[in-house]
């Protein structure tokens, strides 16, 4: 197997000692991909407010653990944090990879106060493709997901890209009968969970403008969003802000701690 950049990043990145995982490959459903790590931070026992981070990796390719920098760094702020595995293109077809973040999101609201979470305080978050994922599970009446998530974080996701006219997209996609059904902001409703949306505008991958029309759609819909830019972030440097030896100085990790903390509190 390739070591891909973001593993060599997230193998070299502080580990900070006020977090650990506490469990590794827990299963969310059947298949060999549905599989979950669990992080929280040390020395507490009071329950905490739930995160399930979504990777990205345009959904044919990333893993857990190349992001278990991401879960250190939450549960170091205080949360237990699932990161789950999930079904990629081209082995599985859309919707595979939505129904796993649903599954594992279900998992983690009926499993969290074993693990000494708080399943009324949770959040769906997202990089990238998976900020797409999270989104949609959210926003989706399919999945049940809408009134049992007390917020979603979306950082340089797509969410506005129909017509389908790059690679990505066409092969994703480009079998869907109804490809309006594919597109975050048509599924939504005054009764969506209140969001974080942030971007880089020098990110020439995942187009700002994705995130613009998405936190316009929430708020046209009355749906509290917290959306944030950050002018100098590309795509990749808006994740490597988390945690990573690669930090930078954008804000965003302050941004959305103090946004977590106002939504599902800290201990």
């Amino acid at each position: 197997m390739a070591f891909s950049p973001l593993a060599l990043v997230n193998a070299l990145s502080f580990k900070s000692s006020r977090s650990e995982r506490i469990a590794a490959g827990l299963a969310y459903g059947p298949h060999p991909a549905q599989r979950l790590d669990l992080y929280r931070p040390r020395n507490t026992s009071a329950p905490l407010g739930t995160i399930v981070y979504i990777f990205g990796g345009a959904w044919n390719e990333g893993s857990r653990h190349e992001n278990a920098f991401v879960g250190r760094w939450l549960a170091a702020l205080g949360y237990l944090v699932a990161i789950p595995d999930y079904r990629l293109t081209p082995h599985y077809a859309y919707p595979a990879f939505l129904d796993d973040t649903a599954a594992a999101t279900h998992w983690a609201l009926d499993h969290a106060v074993r693990h000494g979470g708080d399943a009324d305080k949770l959040v769906l978050m997202g990089f990238s493709a998976g900020a797409y994922n999270a989104v949609m599970a959210a926003l989706s009446p399919v999945y049940g997901l809408t009134q049992r998530v007390k917020g979603v974080v979306g950082l340089s996701g797509p969410y506005d890209f129909f017509p389908f006219d790059i690679d990505v997209t066409k092969r994703t996609f480009g079998h869907v009968a109804d490809p309006a059904s594919t597109q975050p902001v048509n599924l939504v409703t005054p009764g969506a969970p209140p969001m974080f949306l942030a971007c880089g505008d020098a990110d020439k991958l995942v187009y700002p403008r994705n995130t613009v029309a998405l936190a316009a759609r929430l708020r046209s819909a009355g749906v509290a969003v917290e959306e944030r830019h950050y002018p100098r972030a590309t795509h990749p440097t808006l994740l490597l802000a988390l945690g990573s030896i690669l930090s930078g100085s954008e804000p965003v990790r302050d941004d959305l701690s103090a946004w977590l903390a106002r939504t599902v509190g800290r201990v």
